[in-house]
């Protein structure tokens, strides 16, 4: 017989670890946003997962939002680099769309009206995407309609910089937006975690430890 004992997670151990994955589910996507407005090109299992978290409708918990932690390994190791101090060049424009991301998160989250529109259009692209199937593109355009239609009327924008000829180009553009769509979204299963800017701050270091320890025992590549 073992003398281990077997290490029962609590309950503020399962809301900071969610919280954690909401939060590297926004850095996901604002580092997929950057990386095709310079390039045109981002890693299509993460952006696939990424779009698909728009249509959990029921997700519990961010794992089951994104299909497995292994979906938000780039949102992970984005995060980890944001909070390691370093200045990586890129990581100023990730690190300023995700707070524009909060900020749009934040006056969502106080207009009902313009909120019950989205989720609404949400799932009526899903039934569509039923009968349509899985195009990235197809999605991205009726994704990119909703973003303009709803988050496009405030008069904060989030301005997104990059290579002009991938910028200009439209399929880029309604990837970028649907994405940053995503985020949003992930900024709500950050909050409904109990995630605050407040304690963004105060448990940096706490934040910082645990992105490292996910990435050495469950997203070990």
């Amino acid at each position: 017989m073992s003398d281990d004992k077997q290490i029962t997670p609590t309950d503020k151990d399962i809301q900071a670890r969610q919280q954690i994955l909401a939060l590297a589910a926004i850095v996901q996507a604002a580092v997929l946003v950057d990386q095709i407005a310079r390039t045109g090109q981002a890693e299509p299992q993460a952006v696939e997962a990424t779009i698909e978290s728009l249509f959990a409708f029921s997700a519990n918990t961010v794992e089951e939002a994104y299909g497995s932690i292994e979906n938000l390994e780039i949102g992970v190791r984005g995060l980890r680099d944001l909070l390691s101090g370093n200045d990586y060049g890129e990581r100023k424009s990730v690190m300023r769309y995700c707070l524009g991301v909060l900020h749009l998160h934040k006056k969502l989250r106080g207009d009902a009206d313009t909120s019950a529109i989205l989720r609404s259009r949400l799932q009526h692209t899903a039934k569509q995407k039923s009968f349509n199937g899985n195009d990235i593109n197809t999605l991205s355009s009726s994704l990119s309609a909703i973003y303009q239609d709803t988050i496009s009327k405030y008069n904060f924008r989030i301005q997104i910089t990059g290579s002009a000829q991938e910028l200009q180009n439209a399929n880029n553009a309604a990837r970028i937006r649907t994405l940053l769509l995503a985020a949003i979204r992930a900024a709500y299963l950050w909050h409904q975690a109990g995630g605050s800017r407040w304690k963004l701050v105060l448990q940096r270091n706490r934040i910082f430890a645990q992105t490292k320890q996910l990435l050495a025992t469950e997203i070990r590549r």
